[in-house]
């Protein structure tokens, strides 16, 4: 028997035109799957989905939905039809709009799943768009903006009984399972420290936004690419990759990296809301004197510190560094001093009272510290692992929508991805405080930020909380549910 999806509406209007068609030639079609074609996927029973930003990420993200051979294509949005025309022309018979809100209102009656995979500052008021309609959703990383956009898209989740995945698809790699049954089989003892670093931005950070404005592209619409940010006038090479280095737009290398990495802790240890964080920041000049102030933009390097209450798989509390900028951890001990630390860009590395635990970018590559003790290592598969690993994240949210809310698991629902999500954004939230001149002065460089989490605000340096939630533009404002 077929299990119940959520697009009803769209499954029995294909079985109408299906059965409506095959009666007019006189006849019943039989699906071949009722025949014993094992394998055969009907399209009545194919998930349909939207893309909102198809290209670029976008367009890995539907092209690895249709790859599972159970996902239709069937609606493209974009603002910009040039990163549009590679997905386009992969799925010719896939409707295109410019305006996600146009698509979802002239076509969510025929629509299962949306995913959206645009610029950070778009992604709440998209995913919650589609939700609220009933949808389940693929959200790429960060899943939010800002700590009040992903409390709220947390928030949704449980309350319209959607799938939701973040792409961040390091969570259904293998390794991060093994870590996970490292730590349970007591191989690194009471794991206290933990360490998260990317040579991340490569793009611009730490400078002016630029006084000249160029002319928009035409096939670009810069008003529905701006979104909820503030009017601004268009600048060259913004789109498609250095808005990240942009505080109106992006997360700068935390919001890029951050949840490939962070996800790691998170799952191995349980982790959740931040109780504190404190950060430090690259210092920019615009001459040999002059030290720049760019509030705008992202810092060029950082260094942050969050501490997560004790959980149920730690002994106390944990702290968690982040760098980024090319700042790295001092080596262990235990590593060779020719041997490689993380993959050369990027690592994380946990610290116990036993033993250390050393990987990859999305967790690839776990290994114990030193390495022999990897020699002849035999712990019992406790975690289930993945079909594909971090490439099968997307035939496993695909299968998930199929089956319906809370009939199978996914690796990063929201009620896991959202507080992930508001960890790295609380450690955003002392990054731009550490970067704050007051007076001429930095006031929030060196201070500890403490968090009020039912609150949602910082107790001690009430200055930074409007970076909790910002002001959104007229008539693209984000509500609360």
């Amino acid at each position: 028997m077929k299990e119940k999806r959520t697009n009803s509406s769209a499954v029995s209007r294909r079985d109408f035109i299906r059965v409506g068609a095959a009666s007019a030639a006189g006849f019943m079609v039989v699906p071949r799957h009722v025949l014993g074609g094992k394998g055969f996927v009907a399209p009545s029973d194919k998930l349909v989905v939207a893309g909102i930003g198809v290209g670029g990420k976008g367009e890995s993200d539907i092209g690895n939905f249709h790859k599972s051979g159970k996902a239709e294509i069937a609606y493209l949005c974009d603002v910009d039809e040039r990163r549009a025309a590679n997905s386009v022309k992969r799925f010719p018979n896939a409707k295109y709009y410019k305006d996600y809100r146009e698509m979802l209102d002239k076509e969510h009656k025929h629509i299962d799943a949306v995913s959206v995979s645009t610029p950070d500052h778009n992604h709440a008021i998209q995913a919650l768009a589609a939700m609220q309609l009933g949808k389940h959703v693929y959200v790429q990383k960060p899943l939010a903006h800002d700590v009040w956009e992903a409390r709220l898209l947390t928030k949704a989740a449980k309350k319209y009984k959607v799938v939701t995945q973040m792409g961040n698809q390091g969570a259904s790699c293998d390794g991060t399972r093994e870590i996970r049954e490292w730590v349970e089989a007591g191989l690194l003892g009471d794991v206290h420290t933990v360490y998260c670093w990317t040579d991340r931005p490569v793009w611009p950070q730490g400078i002016a936004w630029p006084s000249t404005s160029t002319s928009v592209p035409q096939e670009l619409d810069w008003d529905l690419w701006l979104g909820t940010a503030p009017q601004q006038h268009y600048v060259d090479k913004l789109v498609p990759f250095n808005w990240r280095g942009w505080w109106d737009y992006g997360t700068g290398a935390l919001g890029d990296m951050g949840c490939h990495l962070l996800e790691v802790p998170f799952s191995v240890l349980g982790l959740t809301y931040v109780k504190d964080v404190q950060a430090s920041v690259g210092t920019v000049y615009v001459d040999e004197f002059k030290r720049g102030y760019f509030p705008e933009s992202c810092p060029p390097s950082s260094h942050a510190v969050m501490t997560f209450p004790k959980t149920a798989k730690t002994a106390g509390p944990v702290k968690l560094h982040w760098m980024d900028g090319g700042i790295q951890p001092e080596r262990p001990d235990e590593l060779g001093p020719n041997e490689a630390f993380g993959d050369g860009g990027n690592g994380i590395l946990l610290i116990g009272t036993k033993g250390k635990a050393l990987a990859d970018t999305y967790g690839r590559n776990a290994r114990l510290l030193p390495l022999s003790r990897m020699e002849g290592l035999n712990v019992p598969v406790k975690y289930e692992r993945v079909p594909g690993g971090e490439n099968g994240h997307y035939a496993q949210w695909v299968e998930a929508c199929l089956a319906g809310y809370g009939k199978k698991e996914v690796s990063a629902p929201f009620e896991i991805s959202g507080p992930l999500t508001e960890a790295l954004l609380m450690a955003n939230l002392a990054i731009r405080g550490a970067d704050m001149r007051i007076d001429g002065k930095y006031p929030a460089r060196n201070m500890k930020l403490l968090w009020d989490n039912k609150a949602m605000k910082v107790t001690n340096f009430e200055d930074v909380n409007r970076f909790v939630k910002r002001e959104y533009r007229r008539g693209w404002e984000v509500k609360a549910i």
